[in-house]
C-alpha cells in the first residue's frame, strides 16, 4: 500500500492519503485489545482513575494526550514522555496500534525540535503549545492565539462545536457524533475562527490538519457497531479530558494506522 503522509498536528493527529474506502466495522483490526487491568467500582481501570491535571503539571492542546496523561496511561506530570511512554499509552487506552503515532513523534523531536526536557528523545506536553509549528488557528476546543491562550480547554469556544454535533440533543434518538456531523462542526468552527480572529493565519497544510485531528478523536471515540462516536463518549474526551469509562467506553478493535488513513479520507469527503 502506497502512503502519501501529511502530518502537521503532532500526537493530535496522523493523517494519511490512502486510497481507501471509508471506515466501517470490519477495517479496524481484529478484536485483540490489550490486557486490561481490574476495573474499579466506576468502571475505571484500577490505577488508571481520571485525575485533572494539577498546576505544575504539563498539559498540551490535545484533549487525546491529556486524557491519556488524566488517566495515568502517559505521566501524570505530563513530563519527559518518550516515545514508548506515547506507544504504550495509546495502545493501552485507545488500542491504537504500535506505530500510529511514530511519525508524528519523529516530526516533533527532529523536525520542529519542540523539546524543552534537553532530549530530542521525550517531550513534555506543553511543548506542543508553541504558535504556527503544531498548533494552529482554528481549534475545536482551544482559542487561537491572538486572543491569549492557545493552551487550556475554551469552554465558549467548544460550546459552539458542541451545538453543532449535538452533544446534549437527543431528540432526534440520535446518540451518536457521525462523520458527517464531525466534519460539518470542523467546517462551521473554522468559519467562525477566522471570522472572529483578524490575525488568524492557518495554512492551506494545517487546515488539511485538522481534518486529521478530526479523524482521530473518532477514532479514538470509534464505536465499530454504530459506524460513529457516542456523543457521551465525545463530551467527557472534550469538555473534561477524561476517557469515558464511566459511561461504558471501550475499544474493542485494534486501530491502525491504515485506518486512521480511512477514516482521514472520510471527514475530508463530508466536509467537502
Amino acid at each position: 500500500m502506497v502512503r502519501n503522509f501529511q502530518i502537521c498536528a503532532v500526537f493530535c493527529y496522523v493523517a494519511g492519503a490512502f486510497a481507501l474506502s471509508p471506515p466501517g466495522g470490519s477495517h479496524g483490526g481484529q478484536h485483540q485489545p490489550p490486557a486490561p487491568p481490574g476495573q474499579n467500582h466506576g468502571g475505571e481501570p484500577q490505577g488508571h482513575e481520571w485525575q485533572p491535571a494539577g498546576p505544575f503539571d504539563s498539559r498540551s492542546p490535545c484533549p487525546g494526550l491529556n486524557a491519556l496523561a488524566n488517566h495515568g496511561w502517559l505521566p501524570r506530570s505530563g513530563r519527559d514522555i518518550s516515545y514508548e511512554d506515547i506507544q504504550y499509552a495509546a495502545a493501552n487506552a485507545y488500542n491504537f496500534a504500535p506505530d500510529t503515532y511514530h511519525p508524528a513523534f519523529l516530526i516533533a523531536n527532529e523536525t520542529f525540535k519542540l523539546s524543552t526536557t534537553g532530549s530530542s528523545l521525550t517531550i513534555n506536553l506543553r511543548d506542543l503549545t508553541k504558535h504556527d509549528a503544531i498548533e494552529a488557528d482554528g481549534s475545536q476546543s482551544r482559542n487561537d492565539i491572538y486572543f491569549g491562550d492557545n493552551l487550556h480547554y475554551d469552554a465558549t469556544v467548544f460550546s459552539k462545536v458542541a451545538a453543532d454535533l449535538k452533544l446534549d440533543d437527543y431528540s432526534d434518538n440520535e446518540n451518536h457524533v457521525t462523520v458527517q456531523s464531525a466534519a460539518k462542526a470542523l467546517a462551521a468552527r473554522q468559519v467562525e475562527a477566522k471570522r472572529v480572529n483578524p490575525t488568524f493565519n492557518a495554512s492551506a497544510t494545517q487546515i488539511q490538519g485538522s481534518f486529521g485531528t478530526t479523524a482521530l478523536y473518532l477514532a479514538a471515540l470509534w464505536d465499530f457497531d454504530a459506524k460513529a462516536a457516542p456523543k457521551a463518549w465525545v463530551k467527557a474526551f472534550f469538555e473534561e479530558e477524561r476517557i469515558a469509562y464511566r459511561e461504558g467506553y471501550t475499544a474493542p478493535q485494534v486501530k491502525t494506522l491504515d485506518w486512521v488513513g480511512e477514516m482521514n479520507i472520510a471527514v475530508i469527503n463530508a466536509t467537502v
